[in-house]
Parts: structure tokens; C-alpha cells; sequence
């Protein structure tokens, strides 16, 4: 979703980019789509679509609940219609059931412009970010759509939760549900009938991509497990995910249409779309997500949400997906082709291109009308599966149109929740540098903190300034229109400088009804325990106290919707730390950071003491913090991306494609890495990163140690489902997620974990494959244990037959390799003490 403001802003960066490239292209530029055409992938659904005779086809039920004998040259028009455009109609299966029959029954009493008005917003009075109007005489109350994937937006009486890309670094499953189902109550008091999350696309391939911080990690796996867990946790509570943005979506720049360029392509092979970017979504269908919003950029030179091949044929053939595709607001690019496409629902209004306009397609003969019936029946499946038919506040009841005109208030939070909101904040804090155990701090007499990111922010409320970004940005540190075009132009310190950041911009944003800043927090303890506490916020190169015991100095990494971030780094912050670790030994950094911060220009200052990657941590930051640095808990958090030494490092996925030469007018991205990302990329290079993915320190010690491999049919003694079920391909039916076999388990691994110090805590034992043709690993299992001094636990780990098989693109299907497969368990993913292997 992309709010006014940034219209123009990325408007404006096509513009420039566009200028530029015009100025160098020696080419002869492209200025029609025909020149893409024939170069996508066919379209090409695992299973094909039922053939019926002639005779079947002339007695068909006719869509709208009326059946009846009908032309055989109709009926066969539209037989053609669905065969060519390879539509995928929802099937119910066993776990949709009974919603499927209860939303068909409804459908059948609904007139063509009824089941068309499913299908596209509607206008509201209300503050959801999308609505879809009731039909009274049918008991439909409509839905409410509303952002965001990390807390609600735009709304009062709230909280805001840690940011996904915490939530990826507490590698915490079971946090993660607490946290989706605590989010889902508030969405569920408020009237919201469809959370607009969780994201797992992007998933970080563009390291400075301004949308990274709302998914978890650059890690299709731990993605994909964390976002399960999200959709199982909020739809526990009745309220249907939409699961986003399917798919590549990978950059901010020109990621829309502007100014007669069309939005860039994400070029990419079958078997990296396969093993990178629909595995999170495969496990987010498999865990039961209502549904999927399609994105604003094109793949493979074909819109997102006019895309057959991975709408029809990817999701909901291939994946088996049994809800509806929603598209981002105002990414619609076609009519008839967004129908036959896949795209079900269309935000926030379909007035230009579906709509009355639908209705006639229908009637002309361009989109059958069964297309219309399955996009209306998958809509109102979803909303029978989580009962919000009975019981559920009426659409948008808690979502006042503004927050600044007279309202009822309507409280969304739950004490009950205060717990997960603190162990989430706590739990994605990383611990990536403790020089000789200075933290935690031992009752400090003094304590003096530096920096802009100590404090709230000066305005904690709405705004009604249409120039500035902060109803954008609403509980947040604001940026002004002038800053964001600077960073457009690559001018822009790449930090919020008016206080600290609980989350990022954008619609992933929170809307939080109370902040705990760290300077709030360490007030309260500093009173209690008399410890002296001085502040100097503004000033870049301040003085120092003599007498302090240890010396905070925090600093942020801003990322917004709509913009990339313009650096890994500002020069401001690491001025000012080297600047007060000149006159402080005991120098400890804190950055709030909405994804990878280069850290290289102080971190190997020998009074650089400490560096804790703080993130997003919601509306807990200050209180998580000052438990962590006080020693009431230990850090556990762990890197869900690779940090490295600079930024070059990232080689080309570093910055945003831009549009060159002879496609300034069709920006091109090609996925050349192909299945190479992150860690994976930084191994095939032998780059040795400043902290690898999976890192991250404790103030006590773990031992890992009786690395356990068997198969299954060894460990099941021969029986039990999936037990010695190693033939090269899957066989069976295809269920949400794909073919059911593919999560039978192959392997199973366990390792014992001790924890060896002297303080509680937890670690996570993380398990690496080396598959046959692939990277050199791969992360397939992680759990994360709390231990208390000398506690041991055994730690196990399923490999499904997906977790070990590479997509074969001949086969178009997952591929269970011959052969041995290293396996590697440690606590990073270059920390694994622990090896051996597996042969299938």
C-alpha cells in the first residue's frame, strides 16, 4: 500500500533515474510491451483442469444459483475461456469444507452485480484501509481490510508491536504466534475483519530495500516458519491474514508506474522463484492464510496482479490455495486479464477497471461468468472459515475516520498481552559484540547517553500536516517531503534524527497508544538505583563526564515504504561514537535499525565495549532494553541477516535496479544471483562478513554436543507416515501447500544443548543442510531452548522431503536428489561444531 505523499516522491525518482539513463542510452529504447511478448514462461499448472464432454457441458449449473439448459455454443464459449486461460477454481478441500458449502450456498442466491461487488472496495466511513460493502438482504456484513503486519494503523487505543524483522531475529516460533495472536485480538475488537500481513516479499534480496524491516529474514526458511506461525497465531483469533506481496517484490524504486514508465520486472528462473521466493509462501498457504495480496511490480515482464503463471498456475494450482488474491491498493493494471489472471478482489476501489465494468465482461463474453462466481465464493469462504458470520463486530467499528474529529473510543489492547509485547521486544535484541563481559552493567554510579535515538520523538500523535510525512510515519519520528527527496537524490543521513524508532514507515507502521523510549526507561532505574544520569541528545561532538561509568550512545537506521535507504550507514552517528569513545573506555553502542547497519567504522575501537543490534522493538523498546543491559535477562536474539564489513560486500545486491538505456521506460531487475542470497551469496564468494547470519552473543555459555542423524525409517523402526519415503519424486494429492508428500518427514537429527555458565538464558542450536547442486547450506531447522546453569536439553529437528529436495524444472517438481547431504549444526551459520551427514 503507498500512501499521497510518496506518489510524487516516486514519482520524482523515476524521473531522475529515468533522466539519467535516457542521457547514456546509446540503444534504441523500448517503448511498447509487445517487445516482452513470448518471453515469460508459459503457463503451466501442476495439474490440469478437468475436461468435460459436450453433452455435460450443455447441462451445466449455471453460475448465480440457477440451473437450467443452456446453449451449447454459450456454454462451450465459456469452457474455451476457462481451458485457455488455465483458471484455477477453489476446490474446498477438507480443511475449507464446510466454509466452501456455506459460501457456494450464498453465492447461489446472489445476482452477477452482487457477487461483483466482492470483488472491489467500496467507499467507507470508517478509517479501514479498505472496505467491502454489505448486502443486506443476504445477512453479509461486509469486511474491513486495515494495515498492518506489525500492529494496527491508523487507529487509537493500540499497541505497536516489535517490527517483523525483530520478530525474525528473536527466532522465537512460539513468541511469533503469541505475538500474531495478540495482534489479531486488537484487529478482531477493532471491527477488522482482514489483517494486511504478515510479509514475507520482499525478502531481502536488495539489501538497502526500504520495505525489508515488515518480513523477517533474508532466509526463505526462517521466513516461512515465522510467518506460518503469524497467520496461525492472528487467525486463532478469527481474523483473516493476507499474506504479502506475492511475488518478488524486491525494491521500492519504481516499483509503481510513473510518469509513462511502466513499474520495474523482476526477471527471474523457475528454480529460483521455487527455492526462494514462493517457499514462504507455500508455507504460509499450507498454515490455512485466508488470503495473499498480489504486488505492484511486474515479474517477468507481466503485471503481479495480471500474472497467470504464478496467480493460476503457482499459487492457487501448484500451492493448492484455497483463499483469494487481494491486490495491493491501486496496483489493478488490467480488467479482464487481472480476472482471468487469478486476482480475486481488487483495493481499494475496482471502479476503473472491474465493477460495472465486470459485470460487462461478463455479459460480452470475456470473462466467464463461473470466473465471477469462484472469485465471489473464495471471497466468502474465507469469511465462514474464521466465523466472522457470527459473533464479529460489525466492519470497522473501532476504526473512527479520523482520529482527529470526535469519536467513540473503542480499546483494542488486552492486558493479557503485555507479556508477549516485552519477551518480543526483548527477544530480537542482538548481543554482536561484549568485550570482556562489560555488559551487564554492574551498579554503575554514572551513566552518561548520547544521541538523537535515546529519546521519544517530539510528537507521539497524528498529524494534521499534509506536507509532512508524519500521518505516513503516525507515532513516529517524522521526515519532512525536503529530507525524503534528498534521499531520493542519495543526499539523505539515512537515520531519524527526532527520536527513536519503535518500527519503520510506511503502511507497516504502528499506531501506538504508549511509547517507552530507552532514555524513559533508564530514568526509572537510574532513580531507583541513585545512579547519576546525564544526557546530551543534539550534540555531535559532545563532552563527556569524567566520572561516568559507562557511556550509551545510540543511533538508528530509518526505512520507510516508498524510498530504498539511501545508505548502510550515517556519518553522524559514527562521528559522534568515535567522538565519545575517545574520552569514555567504557563505550557501549545501541542502534535501532531497520535492517543491516555497517558497523566497521567503530568496531574495532578498543573502547568500543558493546553493540547491541536493538531493531524495532515496538511500544516495549525502552523497557526490553534496560532489562537486557541491567542483566534481569540475557540477550538471545540472533542476526536474520549477514552483516558485513562494507558495503560493497553486498556486490550487486547492494542498491535497487534502476531503469537503463534502452528499457528506461521498463526497468528491468534480473535475478542473476539466482538462489544465492545472503549468506549463501556471501559463501559461494568466500566474503567473510563482520557477523554472519545466525549470530549473536549471551551472557552465559551453551555447549552443543551427541549429533544424532537418522532416517525416518530408522527412528520410526519402519512404519509410520513418511517412514523410508525417499523415492526422487513427491506422489501425492495436491492439498494447501502443495503435494501432500512433500511434508512427510525424511530425517530426523537431534543434538543435546547445555547450558554451561552461570545465568539463565536461551540459544539456538540451528541446523545446516548441504544439498547435492545447491548452496554450501542452507538453514532447515532451528529451535531455541531456555536452559538455566548446568540445565541440558535434547533438541530434534524433522527434514521433510521439501526441506531436502531442489525444484527440477524439466519435472516441475521437487526433486529428491541421490546422494549424501552434509549436515551441520552450531549456532551460527558459520559457527557449526557439530557434523555429518545423510544419504538418501
Amino acid at each position: 500500500m503507498v500512501s499521497g505523499s510518496f506518489v510524487w516522491l516516486a514519482g520524482l525518482a523515476g524521473l531522475v533515474a529515468r533522466a539519467a539513463a535516457a542521457a547514456a542510452a546509446g540503444d534504441d529504447v523500448v517503448t511498447s510491451d509487445t517487445f516482452f511478448y513470448g518471453q515469460s514462461p508459459a503457463v503451466y499448472p501442476s495439474r490440469s483442469l478437468t475436461r468435460r464432454s459436450s453433452d455435460e457441458l450443455s447441462q451445466a449449473e449455471i453460475p448465480g444459483g440457477h440451473s437450467r439448459r443452456t446453449s451449447r455454443k454459450t456454454v462451450l464459449r465459456e469452457h474455451f475461456l476457462m481451458e485457455n486461460a488455465q483458471l484455477a477454481e477453489m476446490t474446498g478441500g477438507s480443511q475449507w469444507a464446510t466454509a466452501h458449502d456455506k459460501a457456494k450456498a450464498l453465492v447461489a442466491k446472489m445476482s452477477l452485480p452482487e457477487r461483483v461487488s466482492l470483488t472491489g472496495g467500496a467507499s467507507s466511513k470508517t478509517g479501514c484501509s479498505g472496505i467491502i460493502a454489505p448486502i443486506p438482504r443476504l445477512n453479509f456484513s461486509g469486511m474491513c481490510l486495515s494495515d498492518s503486519g506489525n500492529g494496527l494503523r491508523n487507529t487509537d487505543l493500540v499497541n505497536a508491536y516489535p517490527a517483523g524483522l525483530h520478530v525474525g531475529a528473536s527466532w522465537n516460533k512460539a513468541l511469533t504466534r503469541k505475538r500474531g495472536a495478540a495482534m489479531g485480538g486488537e484487529f478482531r475488537r477493532k471491527g477488522v475483519n482482514v489483517f494486511l500481513g504478515p510479509v514475507v516479499g520482499p525478502a531481502g534480496r536488495i539489501v538497502r530495500g526500504g520495505r525489508n524491516w515488515e518480513g523477517f529474514s533474508t532466509d526463505p526458511y526462517l521466513s516461512g516458519c515465522l510467518a506460518a506461525r503469524t497467520i496461525e497465531g492472528v487467525q486463532s483469533e478469527g481474523v483473516q491474514t493476507s499474506l504479502k506481496h506475492f511475488i518478488a517484490n524486491e525494491q521500492e524504486l519504481n516499483r509503481r508506474p510513473v510518469l509513462g514508465a511502466e513499474a520495474v520486472s523482476s526477471n527471474l528462473d523457475d528454480r529460483t522463484m521455487h527455492e526462494v521466493y514462493l517457499t514462504p509462501f507455500q508455507d504460509g498457504v499450507r498454515a490455512g492464510t485466508a488470503n495473499i495480496m498480489c504486488s505492484y511490480q511486474r515479474v517477468n515482464n507481466s503485471y503481479g496482479c495480471a500474472n497467470s503463471k504464478t496467480l493460476n498456475g503457482l499459487l492457487k494450482t501448484e500451492l493448492g490455495f484455497q483463499g483469494f488474491v487481494v491486490s495491493d491498493w491501486d496496483a489493478q493494471r488490467a480488467g479482464v486479464a487481472a480476472a482471468l489472471a487469478g486476482m480475486d478482489m481488487a483495493m481499494p476501489s475496482p471502479a476503473e477497471l472491474w465493477g460495472k465494468y465486470l459485470v460487462e465482461a461478463v455479459k460480452n463474453g470475456s470473462v466467464p461468468e463461473s470466473r465471477v462466481t469462484d472469485m465471489a465464493t473464495r471471497i466468502l469462504t474465507a469469511w465462514y472459515q474464521f466465523g466472522q458470520d457470527t459473533k464479529f463486530p460489525n466492519p470497522g467499528f473501532g476504526m473512527p475516520h479520523s482520529v482527529l474529529e470526535p469519536h467513540e473510543p473503542v480499546e483494542g489492547r488486552d492486558r493479557k498481552d503485555r507479556p508477549t509485547l516485552l519477551s518480543g521486544a526483548m527477544e530480537g535484541h542482538v548481543l554482536v559484540k561484549n568485550t570482556e563481559g562489560s555488559l551487564p552493567l554492574r551498579s554503575p554510579r554514572s551513566i552518561s547517553v548520547f544521541g538523537y535515538s535515546a529519546r521519544s520523538a517530539d510528537v507521539l500523535a497524528p498529524s494534521a500536516d499534509e506536507v509532512s510525512l508524519d500521518m505516513w510515519r503516525y507515532g513516529q519520528t517524522s521526515m519532512s517531503v525536503s529530507q525524503a527527496v534528498e534521499g531520493f537524490l542519495g543526499n539523505a543521513q539515512p537515520a531519524a534524527t527526532k527520536g527513536t524508532l519503535m518500527g519503520g514507515g510506511g503502511s507497516g507502521g504502528s499506531t501506538p497508544a504508549v511509547f517507552v523510549s530507552p532514555y524513559d526507561a533508564l530514568s526509572v532505574r537510574a532513580a531507583q538505583d541513585d545512579t547519576a544520569l546525564y544526557h546530551d541528545f543534539s550534540s555531535p561532538t559532545p563532552d563527556v563526564m569524567p566520572s561516568s561509568d559507562a557511556c550509551l550512545v545510540f543511533g538508528n537506521a530509518w526505512a520507510s515504504e516508498g524510498i530504498d535507504r539511501p545508505s548502510l550507514l550515517d556519518t553522524y552517528t559514527d562521528t559522534l561514537v568515535k567522538k565519545v569513545a575517545s574520552q569514555c573506555n567504557n563505550t557501549m553502542v545501541v542502534l535501532h535499525n531497520a535492517g543491516p547497519r555497517l558497523v566497521d567504522e567503530f568496531a574495532d575501537h578498543p573502547n568500543v565495549t558493546a553493540i547491541l543490534m536493538a531493531h524495532l522493538p515496538g511500544r516495549e523498546s525502552g523497557t526490553a532494553l534496560v532489562k537486557l543491559l541491567y542483566g534481569e535477562a540475557s540477550p538471545s536474539g540472533k542476526l536474520p541477516y549477514t552483516l558485513a564489513r562494507k558495503a560493497s560486500d553486498y556486490g550487486h545486491l547492494l542498491n535497487p535496479d534502476e531503469p537503463v538505456r534502452k528499457f528506461q521506460n521498463f526497468s528491468q531487475s534480473d535475478f542473476t544471483e539466482g538462489v544465492y542470497l545472503d549468506y549463501k551469496y556471501f559463501d559461494k564468494y568466500n566474503v567473510t562478513p563482520r557477523y554472519e547470519f545466525g549470530f549473536g552473543l549471551s551472557y552465559t555459555t551453551f555447549e552443543l554436543s551427541h549429533l544424532k542423524i537418522q532416517t525416518q525409517s530408522q527412528s520410526a523402526g519402519g512404519s509410520g507416515r513418511g517412514s523410508g519415503n525417499t523415492g526422487e519424486w513427491p506422489t501425492g494429492p495436491i492439498i494447501p501447500g502443495g503435494q501432500a508428500d512433500l511434508f512427510d518427514t525424511v530425517a530426523r537429527v537431534s543434538v543435546k544443548v547445555r547450558n554451561t555458565g552461570k545465568m539463565a538464558g536461551a540459544e539456538v542450536p540451528q541446523l545446516y543442510v548441504g544439498i547435492p547442486t545447491g548452496p554450501a547450506k542452507q538453514l532447515r531447522g532451528f529451535e531455541k531452548p531456555f536452559l538455566r546453569p548446568g540445565e541440558a536439553q535434547t533438541v530434534e529437528f524433522s527434514l521433510t522431503r521439501r526441506d531436502l529436495s531442489t525444484w527440477d524444472t524439466g519435472a516441475q517438481k521437487w526433486w529428491l536428489q541421490r546422494g549424501e547431504y552434509a549436515i551441520y549444526v552450531g549456532t551460527s551459520s558459520r559457527d557449526l561444531p557439530l557434523r555429518g551427514s545423510l544419504t538418501i
